[in-house]
């Protein structure tokens, strides 16, 4: 797996989502490494560029990654 950077690693999260969260699973894998490397605590994802930026679905995001040991918050 290549170092991305926090940024490219968000970003291939939300490409995965808009495609049917095609190989999500390794893309939180490189984020989480990601966010060790920068020493980031918690990913921000922007609600406009998710499929489902509702309540819903948001909470949805935050579980599973939860889950996958990546805390997730939202940008206003």
């Amino acid at each position: 797996m290549s170092d991305l950077t926090l940024d490219q690693a968000i970003e291939n999260i939300y490409t995965s989502i808009n495609n049917d969260n095609e190989d999500l699973d390794s893309h939180i894998a490189a984020l989480k490494a990601a966010m060790a490397r920068e020493g980031v605590k918690q990913a921000v994802f922007e609600p406009s560029k998710l499929v489902q930026p509702n309540r819903q679905g948001r909470k949805i995001m935050q579980s599973y990654f939860r889950k996958k040991g990546v805390a997730v918050s939202f940008s206003a």
